[in-house]
């Protein structure tokens, strides 16, 4: 990323947020896996740090329950994650990953570390862990009330 001032923040978010992806997706490519969608990898990204149902899933992602859903379903085709019930809601499944799913994520999580590491090398370790910092503070309430028709919010 350039040291420029004059880019949104946005823009500079996203970007950052592709080199990350794409990192992972060539880590999973070097360990033999099949590269997945960025939607597919935010979902699995998500189980790994213990998110275990759908709804929650849809919640911080933004998206629809039925989008999710969709999405899980193709995982579980792919014998990458399992469905299981949950003990303490009948109505609800759990969210786990399968044999499959859990090589597939020790390689995800082996490139995303590799990454980190390759930013602590070109950013100093204390730039990184700054901006690892920042970006897991709670940055409060969304700014403004309104809110699109249709459009799901997650802030978490």
């Amino acid at each position: 990323m350039d040291g420029s001032n004059n880019e949104m923040l946005i823009r500079s978010l996203l970007r950052a947020y592709h080199w990350m992806d794409e990192s992972m997706q060539n880590g999973l490519i070097q360990a033999g896996h099949d590269p997945r969608t960025r939607t597919q990898t935010m979902i699995l990204v998500n189980i790994a740090s213990g998110v275990m149902r759908a709804a929650e899933l849809a919640r911080i992602l933004g998206v629809s329950r039925q989008a999710i859903q969709q999405q899980i379903n193709d995982l579980e085709s792919e014998g990458i994650i399992l469905q299981v019930p949950d003990p303490e809601d009948r109505r609800a499944h759990r969210i786990l990953f399968s044999e499959k799913g859990a090589q597939l994520m020790q390689a995800a999580l082996a490139g995303l570390a590799a990454a980190e590491g390759l930013l602590a090398d070109r950013l100093g370790a204390d730039n990184l862990q700054s901006m690892k910092t920042t970006l897991t503070r709670d940055w409060g309430p969304l700014l403004g009330e309104v809110r699109a028709p249709g459009r799901k919010r997650s802030v978490n």
